[in-house]
């Protein structure tokens, strides 16, 4: 069954504001009594805090604390079991995850130990040839190098079997780790993880990375006589970039303890020492023509602090940074990003960052090939009725089908889950012809939980609420496919299947000012639970519309007919969004500052566009007029729908350069759009436009095929015979109806 594709492009917008009088005073309040701007007031008010106190209060995070590490479960013991490794002189391995969140739990915990004179190493998996998790293999390996303790960080919750098995060879686990767990949990000598059912830590939203911050206070303040909030500080001093980064990138909720150490993290990347990340931040934003030499010097740490601060933000980490430390353990190894964060040497460590670089290039291309086969496969499935999208490859690379799962699930609003047979021979269906899965999932469907009704069918599986991991075999693949259907059909309804945009409030034109723009900073920093504000604009006009990066992205210039401001669309073409130049449009945004060459200038980024209703009003009307007069019903001459000789010339030469460009099909919208723009120095409106392709396919000037509403197919009739227009009868008839 072919999906229809306006399932997957038609968004719901809902608007946090209700704006009701009780609403409008308390925020007339926040705001007078703050001196801040009405609308941020308003988003204070929607963010819960409705009265001057608890918005004051969240603007200075008065009631973010850190909360005791002890209160987690198993804290002691771990801490114990540490101290007694580093008086042993035992060496101690490091267990991490391949993701952000995972290399940045190692690079946190090695260092820290390290200043502890531990003896202590490191071990990641690679995601191709071993996978999401412990393993036993891993585990031989490790104690064969000397090793008879194993920390794990952002891993580790589910490995009941790999822990017995350390067990019978000498070697302790101690688990930190932050995923969902399962009824049984392993017997290691310790398990870290809020999400224990046991554990009454009362904040359950830590990044791996967070547990392990907590763990490292936990063993600060207990073995090196400081009280706890000075060891808190001077680790959050050393540390909380880490933090920041891996916290952002596993997309946890910027609330309580997090905000705290993100906010303190970003001011720390803003102007940091550590020469890994500095380079990475070189190296992301790097221009071709700078010579490798400059960006050494750029490196030296009395150089770095003098540079004017850059400031870093969450979308920064997110989209910036975290993809290119990501693309370590995707395509390459995820130890590579790992020694960028250790190394002290400004050559290794921009030798790394440009080759992550490079690899996030590699995970890109492979992403979007992976994608479009998605996408086609995606066209066979009936998604009516099987609300999880499921698809597998033999080719797929392991490390980018998470990626594209995240982007399906956004798409179709639908749970996704792509597998892969990667160097599988698919010659046999036996346990050894395994699949590796990555999934995501939308509110009201858990995927753990879906898993967990799944696990008959799968070999391993583990994660979140959405997201996860699993293990399947090619035999077993088509029954799981059934059951986590069967549960979806169950646990979703068709509401939660419609795409929902949820916005801050609606704002007007005149709002749009740098001040504003300047103000909303107040609310950061910005992620889960504290998301970038987003706006609703309706009415404004399409003053330009132009392609960026040869069409992939679209920058627009809207207008009110008095002003205009620039904005940006990203990952959209222009010939995707059916908007046109002089449409009235309805826009759900954010607002940034765009800063070039020391100005500052207010800059929309667009979520979603969509013609107006004013918009489709107008597009109905005309529509209606031109049957009105096709019927023969008169017209005023000031209508301006008697086409004139120049405007035949303009629009025939438009088409003629189209078809000899290969460009055969258009819109109505689109010709009129472009004729306006380049071709005309006066605007040919719908009913005019309809009448010159009458005209054209009347004496046989242009061939002309209806192929859809108000979409054509043109091809030219070569002839040295030029065509008289005052022979047309459509021509004729339509002067005699003029008033």
């Amino acid at each position: 069954m072919l999906i229809n594709k306006e399932i997957a492009k038609e968004k719901k917008w809902v608007t946090k504001s209700n704006d009701t009088p009780e609403e409008i005073q308390a925020v007339k309040e926040i705001s007078r009594i703050l001196g801040v701007n009405e609308i941020v007031a308003k988003l204070l008010y929607n963010r819960g805090y409705k009265d001057p106190a608890s918005a004051n209060s969240f603007i200075r995070m008065e009631r973010e604390i850190l909360r005791n590490p002890f209160d987690m479960k198993d804290m002691d013991k771990a801490v114990k079991r540490i101290r007694l490794a580093i008086e042993r002189k035992e060496i101690i391995t490091v267990y991490g995850d391949y993701d952000v969140d995972g290399v940045t739990s190692v690079c946190t915990l090695y260092l820290y130990l390290k200043s502890q004179g531990a003896n202590v190493r490191y071990y990641i998996p690679n995601r191709s040839g071993e996978g999401y998790g412990v393993s036993e293999n891993a585990i031989q390996f490790i104690k064969d190098e000397g090793s008879t303790l194993i920390i794990t960080v952002d891993t580790g919750i589910t490995a009941n079997d790999e822990v017995e098995f350390a067990k019978t060879i000498g070697v302790d686990f101690l688990i930190t780790d932050h995923h969902e767990c399962r009824a049984e949990l392993p017997c290691a000598v310790a398990i870290v993880n809020p999400h224990r059912p046991d554990c009454s830590y009362p904040f359950k939203e830590l990044a791996g990375v967070g547990v392990v911050f907590k763990l490292i206070c936990a063993y600060d303040e207990t073995y090196n006589e400081k009280d706890r909030f000075t060891s808190t500080l001077n680790l959050i001093k050393t540390y909380a970039d880490l933090v920041a980064i891996g916290t952002i990138a596993d997309v946890m909720p910027i609330k309580e303890e997090n905000r705290i150490i993100v906010k303190y993290g970003l001011g720390m990347i803003e102007s940091t020492s550590r020469i890994g990340l500095a380079a990475l931040i070189e190296a992301s934003g790097a221009k071709n023509d700078v010579k490798r030499q400059d960006k050494f010097e750029r490196l030296d740490k009395n150089i770095i602090k003098k540079k004017k601060k850059n400031k870093v933000t969450s979308s920064f980490i997110g989209f910036t940074l975290a993809p290119r430390i990501n693309a370590a353990g995707r395509v390459r190894s995820a130890t590579l990003a790992v020694e960028l964060f250790l190394t002290d040497d400004k050559d290794e460590a921009m030798r790394i960052a440009e080759e992550l670089c490079a690899a996030n290039k590699e995970r890109q291309a492979e992403e979007n090939k992976i994608m479009l086969e998605a996408n086609t496969k995606i066209a066979d499935l009936d998604i009516e009725n099987n609300p999880v999208i499921v698809l597998d490859a033999d080719d797929w690379h392991h490390g980018v089908i998470g990626i594209v799962s995240s982007r399906l699930t956004e798409k179709y609003s639908r749970p996704s889950i792509l597998i892969s047979f990667e160097g599988n021979d698919g010659q046999t269906s036996n346990m050894e012809d395994v699949g590796k899965g990555s999934g995501r999932s939308i509110k009201g469907l858990n995927l753990v939980d879906a898993l967990c009704y799944c696990k008959d069918e799968l070999v391993k599986f583990g994660g979140h609420e959405l997201a996860a991991g699993l293990s399947v075999t090619r035999e077993a693949l088509p029954r799981f496919i059934k059951k986590i259907n069967d549960f979806a059909r169950e646990n979703l309804s068709g509401k939660e299947l419609i795409p929902v945009i949820e916005t801050d409030c609606e704002i007007r034109f005149d709002d749009i000012s740098l001040p504003l723009a300047e103000s909303l900073q107040l609310l950061e920093p910005y992620g889960v639970g504290n998301p970038i504000p987003m706006f609703i604009m309706n009415g404004v006009t399409v003053v330009e519309l132009n392609g960026v990066s040869e069409g992939k992205h679209t920058r627009f210039t809207l207008g009110n007919g008095e002003s205009t401001v620039g904005a940006m669309y990203f990952s959209n073409s222009p010939s995707s969004l059916g908007i046109y130049v002089g449409d009235k449009v309805d826009v759900l945004f954010s607002i940034d500052i765009n800063e070039w060459q020391d100005r500052k200038n207010v800059q929309l980024i667009i979520r979603d566009i969509k013609p107006s209703g004013f918009q489709k009003s107008i597009d109905d009307k005309e529509k209606q007029r031109f049957e009105q007069i096709r019927a023969g019903a008169t017209f005023y001459a000031s209508e301006d729908i008697l086409p004139t000789r120049e405007d035949f010339v303009a629009v025939y030469k438009f088409l003629q350069s189209s078809i000899h460009a290969g460009k055969k099909e258009l819109t109505h919208k689109d010709i009129m759009s472009k004729l306006a723009g380049s071709y005309n120095p006066r605007q040919i409106g719908y009913i005019k436009l309809k009448y010159i392709f009458m005209v054209f396919k009347e004496l046989n000037i242009v061939g002309i095929e209806e192929i859809g509403t108000d979409t054509y197919r043109f091809w030219l009739h070569y002839s040295s015979a030029k065509r008289n227009l005052d022979k047309s009868n459509i021509l004729r008839k339509l002067r005699s109806q003029i008033r």
